[in-house]
């Protein structure tokens, strides 16, 4: 009977441990789990934490935290994303981008064309889902051909984060400083403008010299790139939703433009989504909402406070001052962050505008899509996909950030 009982005993013991033993790996899958979304989404995190912390210090009044929320850029980004995310599920951009690639007969052209198709993208789609739609294309179209994908998706980025200056709906901080400083439609192209001529200069030029040279002149870059045998020409889903989801889109655009009013826009289009595919509505980035949200709560209540406002006004006393403090801001705490708070205390608007853009280059956080592309080719299993990207990604950004700040600057 001793013995059994010591058996039992024993069971139990072993019973015990490995109890143990699983609560602690599931308490450590759920850290770990925390910790990559802490990782994924530290801006949201941190606008949150800022948020909060400006409220228990401020103690503001309710109206004073809605006076600070501005409703109609938040419903014109969830209409654009639910927008984005509808002609994303009708393969429209992948059957023009396969179509285009069939035009690519060597390694030169195949830069030229996947570089500025994503820079005019992601003038109407934002910079994220551009490169969202064109960096695993890029990446599957240089696996078939024994292409290194690395520069080639750098060059992307950056065009993308370039091209989506141009307009108001071509990234978060444009439509928010579109809107808070009240542009006018020619005033805010004429702004833009700049960037987008010398970007596209600065551009070419680099896609001359990565695509010439020695590249130009290897087999690797002469060999035929067709898109037939790269990968199969998707079908463009052109059922009613499809031209529904055109309305919706023009709708958001005129809304973007101050035909519509805003509060239409966001019940005809979220109207139109839930009747055509309800599920679009999982597919918003409600972080980027989020952080928008949070940061406007932040802004208006530091704003409140002598101290810290007038800490941040002396940064953007003077026109180049808001230029230098935006592009050094942005390389911190990314572009959209940066236009979100030094906008309540710049009076500068056209070089804020300029330089939240031009400060979407530099380092890697500088911009949120720049991100997304980093994770995709840092995911990706091919061979094309080579170690080294982030000293190719910051030579180039810095190269572009260098040339552009002060060539922008000039022509102000």
């Amino acid at each position: 009977m001793q013995v059994v009982a010591q058996n039992e005993q024993g069971k139990v013991e072993v019973d015990a441990k490995k109890m143990l033993c699983i609560q602690q790996k599931k308490s450590m899958l759920a850290t770990m789990k925390f910790l990559a979304w802490l990782k994924k989404d530290f801006v949201l995190v941190a606008s949150v934490v800022l948020a909060l912390v400006s409220l228990l210090m401020v103690r503001p009044s309710v109206e004073l935290v809605i006076e600070a929320i501005d409703f109609k850029v938040l419903a014109l980004l969830f209409c654009l994303m639910l927008v984005i995310q509808a002609f994303r599920t009708t393969n429209l951009l992948d059957y023009v981008a396969v179509r285009l690639l069939g035009v690519c007969k060597n390694t030169r052209m195949l830069y030229f064309v996947l570089v500025f198709l994503v820079f005019a993208v992601s003038m109407v789609i934002t910079n994220d889902v551009a490169l969202l739609t064109f960096v695993p294309l890029t990446i599957l179209v240089c696996q078939k051909r024994s292409i290194s994908a690395g520069t080639l998706v750098v060059l992307e980025t950056i065009a993308a984060n370039l091209g989506s200056s141009l307009t108001p709906m071509g990234n978060p901080q444009n439509l928010f400083l579109y809107s808070f400083y009240n542009f006018s439609t020619k005033e805010f192209f004429s702004i833009t403008l700049i960037i987008g001529a010398v970007s596209l200069v600065l551009l070419t030029v680099v896609l001359l010299v990565v695509g010439g040279g020695k590249k130009a002149a290897s087999a690797e870059a002469k060999v035929e790139l067709t898109a037939s045998d790269a990968t199969q020409v998707p079908v463009v889903k052109k059922d009613f939703r499809f031209w529904l989801y055109v309305v919706a889109f023009v709708l958001s655009l005129l809304t973007v433009f101050r035909v519509v009013d805003y509060r239409i826009t966001l019940v005809v289009v979220t109207c139109l989504v839930v009747v055509c595919n309800c599920r679009l509505l999982s597919m918003v980035d409600y972080g980027l909402l989020g952080t928008f949200l949070a940061f406007f709560v932040f802004v208006g209540c530091i704003s409140s406070v002598p101290a810290v406002a007038g800490l941040i006004e002396s940064s953007v006393t003077s026109p180049l001052a808001t230029y230098i403090t935006g592009i050094a801001t942005s390389q911190v705490i990314s572009n959209v962050p940066a236009s979100l708070l030094l906008s309540g205390f710049a009076s500068h608007g056209k070089e804020l505008l300029l330089a939240v853009n031009v400060g979407g280059l530099g380092t890697l956080i500088a911009s949120l899509a720049s991100v997304i592309s980093f994770n995709i080719y840092r995911n990706s299993s091919a061979s094309c996909c080579k170690e080294g990207f982030m000293a190719r990604f910051t030579g180039y950004n810095l190269l572009f950030l260098a040339v552009l700040a002060p060539v922008v600057w000039m022509f102000l």
